[in-house]
């Protein structure tokens, strides 16, 4: 964290220089002042800002403009303001309030100084494995007081976990996460396909709403990815990487990466089996196969090997056949726009 004096604040009038969003740097509300804008996403805006009255550094998070009129979106963040201000865990972002600004709902977190897991593996991937085991067991210990707390995140990534300096992972962005009693949220015109194609359980590339077993394989994702600097499967657009997730086998670790054991293989085998049966309960079952590597059943990896992808049966899946379909339309809507446009009488 870092803390300021006052004559470090930045002034409140003249002129300030803007930013993307509904902030600009220097604006005060509440007992915030924003310092600087750090991120667009997809859901919202996020700004580094300091405490007036706590005399710190924290993160505001606002919903971006044009989600506000999105009501699957706006619940969304809604659901996320609930679930960071209900946890606390080392491994997961503290959530320290909400409030309202002209009407429109921010959060309030802690400030993270680090960097991402996903700028760790640029830099640094493949990973020994005893350093890519005590991170993803720390991030397993926090995924297992979530599940605890009926939290099932349905979102893990590398960009969605940040690590400090001390090694400690903290979990981030739970606009997707799953909470007791939550109903289910969907786009308009197209049911929502919760997650992010590399990390998609199959589960929810078929539209289910998954379960701690739906964590369960995207943490056993980003271990394979520590372990080799790639994830388990690739394509040339999405829907492909869906497609593989939903229909095929990933590669066996151990053949991948000779630092690798079977014993470690096995258990990354199980976290990305298709089947939710077939994979660790849960999280603390996860993290005593990880503790203990001699336990690991090494007859899985017969079923592990080379990518076997059957080409037709995606289009089984509800989700992929609604992204298909999406994706027909647009492009049809812009091919018409182009025949329009190169139809129109020179003027």
């Amino acid at each position: 964290m870092v803390t300021l004096t006052n004559d470090q604040l930045l002034p409140n009038t003249g002129s300030y220089a803007i930013i993307d969003g509904m902030f600009q740097i220097g604006d005060q509300f509440d007992r915030y002042q924003i310092r600087e804008h750090i991120a667009q996403g997809g859901m919202a805006d996020i700004y580094r800002a300091f405490d007036l009255v706590n005399r710190r550094d924290i993160v505001v998070k606002v919903p971006d403009q044009m989600m506000i009129g999105d009501p699957a979106q706006y619940e969304r963040f809604q659901r996320e303001l609930e679930v960071l201000n209900t946890l606390h865990h080392p491994a997961i972002l503290h959530g320290l309030g909400s409030g309202q600004y002209n009407r429109i709902p921010y959060l309030v977190t802690e400030l993270v100084e680090g960097q991402s897991m996903r700028r760790l593996i640029e830099k640094s991937a493949p990973l020994p494995p005893d350093e890519a085991i005590a991170l993803i067991r720390k991030v397993a210990e926090g995924m297992a007081y979530c599940h605890d707390n009926d939290v099932i995140h349905r979102d893990l990534k590398p960009e969605n976990i940040l690590i400090t300096a001390e090694g400690q992972p903290v979990i981030m962005d739970f606009g997707l996460a799953l909470t007791k009693g939550s109903r289910r949220v969907t786009y308009a015109n197209l049911s929502a396909t919760a997650g992010t194609p590399d990390y998609m359980a199959p589960e929810q590339v078929e539209g289910q709403r998954g379960d701690a077993r739906t964590d369960v394989y995207a943490v056993g994702t980003m271990l394979f990815e520590l372990l080799t600097g790639k994830p388990p499967f690739s394509g040339d657009n999405n829907l492909a990487v869906m497609a593989m997730h939903l229909n095929g086998t990933a590669p066996r670790l151990d053949k991948l990466q000779p630092s690798v054991s079977p014993q470690l293989a096995a258990i990354v085998a199980r976290c990305l089996q298709r089947q939710p049966d077939d994979r660790y309960a849960d999280m603390h079952a996860l993290i005593e196969a990880l503790d203990h590597p001699e336990t690991a059943d090494l007859a899985i990896l017969e079923k592990a090997g080379t990518t076997v992808v059957v080409k037709t049966s995606w289009w089984k899946s509800p989700a992929l056949r609604a992204i298909a379909v999406a994706v027909a339309i647009l492009i049809i809507l812009v091919l018409l726009a182009l025949i329009l446009q190169h139809a129109r009488p020179p003027s």
